[in-house]
């Protein structure tokens, strides 16, 4: 249970920390270059891909960095007839923390940049393209995860799945969400990177038809991916070892 704990904690602050990253340097680019879009996604779209690449470096080893409950879904569907892949007992915790995580971020990057701390989003977001974007952005998501982890390249996990979230920041409409808690927590800032509540049900929809798509593709690509779910979306086994300091 310690274990399970401690990955729970993990995929809670990663998440967190993710949407923090990606709500607070969207408030930042609106300071520094206000009325000028294209220069404030490339200012949010940046500092996501390099924060995004140390959070997976960080909490990888301990929860296997998911911070996304499509990824974890992926990976239990994945091995469950073999037993790899994260528990189906693990699931729910992990979508509770990502959920709670995601949320908490978006409060505390308001509160960083002295704005109220509790806010729900006007920016409405849902058009037929942004729906295509997002099932587009999260099938290739799950497709660069599973097939790192299938191919022994989950170290390379937090370079590129950094630089496709970067590059889909530019090629989808959507500017790629691709995370369903991530959506739920950006709906709690009214700010450049937030989402109305009104517009998130039909993101999440996209999203999970999405990573539906993607582990299809993969699965056909590479048919023993099951193998390797264990290794989702690095190799983890942090939590089950003894990580005291010994002289």
């Amino acid at each position: 249970m310690s274990g399970l704990r401690r990955r729970l904690v993990a995929e809670f602050l990663g998440t967190a920390l993710l949407v923090a990253l990606v709500v607070g340097s969207g408030i930042a680019a609106e300071q520094l270059s206000p009325g000028n879009i294209g220069l404030q996604l490339l200012e949010n779209s940046t500092a996501t891909v390099f924060g995004l690449g140390v959070l997976i470096l960080v909490f990888g080893p301990v929860s296997g960095a998911h911070f996304n409950p499509v990824v974890s879904i992926a990976d239990w569907l994945l091995g469950r007839r073999r037993g790899t892949g994260i528990a189906a007992t693990d699931l729910g915790g992990y979508i509770v923390a990502q959920i709670l995580g995601a949320s908490a971020g978006a409060v505390l990057a308001n509160a960083m940049f002295d704005l109220d701390a509790f806010q729900v989003s006007t920016h409405d977001r849902i058009t037929s393209g942004h729906i295509v974007g997002e099932v587009v952005a999260t099938a290739g998501l799950i497709m660069v995860i599973i097939a790192l982890a299938r191919t022994g390249r989950g170290a390379l996990s937090a370079a590129a799945v950094g630089a496709y979230i970067g590059a889909a920041y530019w090629f989808t409409s959507s500017t790629a969400f691709a995370n369903p808690a991530v959506t739920v927590g950006r709906m709690f800032s009214d700010t450049f990177a937030g989402i109305a509540p009104n517009s998130a049900p039909g993101y999440i929809a996209a999203q999970i038809l999405g990573a539906g798509i993607g582990s299809a593709a993969i699965i056909w690509l590479y048919p023993d991916s099951a193998s390797t779910a264990d290794n989702v979306t690095v190799p983890h086994t942090a939590p089950e070892l003894d990580l005291s300091t010994k002289s």
